[in-house]
């Protein structure tokens, strides 16, 4: 019985080690790799590497937002420019967004996560969170 609980005590603390060296657990990380560039008129486009999840693109907005324009978590973020060819990274896809509404367009808010719709929008905050979600690839890496 003391050899069991003595293998018992090693495997239940060599396990989370474990799990994090072959790449799953529960760690939080960074989970989209988003490339930001600046354009003009405050507005900045987000390229996505890996996948074309609209979160990966609302991720990158919001990070980019709260920790390299030092706004607010409840600021809105606006898709300026929808899904499609990047201006910033040519060959590439990317998203552009602002902190003003764009012009003309249907600013209502919505439970969607689109950035195939312009004026689409959501808070800075709730941008930045998709960042931490690692729903779509498991956590594995």
């Amino acid at each position: 019985m003391r050899r069991f609980m003595i293998m018992a005590l090693i495997t239940l603390t060599a396990a989370p080690g474990f799990a994090q060296a072959i790449g799953f657990g529960a760690g939080v990380r960074m989970g989209y790799r988003t490339e930001v560039a600046q354009l003009d008129n405050g507005v900045f486009e987000i390229v996505s590497y890996g996948t074309s999840a609209p979160v990966s693109y609302w991720c990158g907005a919001g990070d980019f937002a709260i920790r390299g324009l030092r706004t607010k978590g409840n600021q809105r973020i606006y898709v300026w420019k929808a899904y499609g060819p990047s201006v910033s990274k040519p060959g590439k896809k990317g998203v552009q967004f602002s902190l003003t509404a764009p012009e003309g367009a249907d600013t209502s808010e919505s439970y969607s996560i689109t950035v195939k719709r312009v004026g689409e929008n959501m808070s800075a905050g709730t941008a930045q969170s998709y960042c931490f979600d690692n729903i779509m690839d498991l956590g594995f890496r």
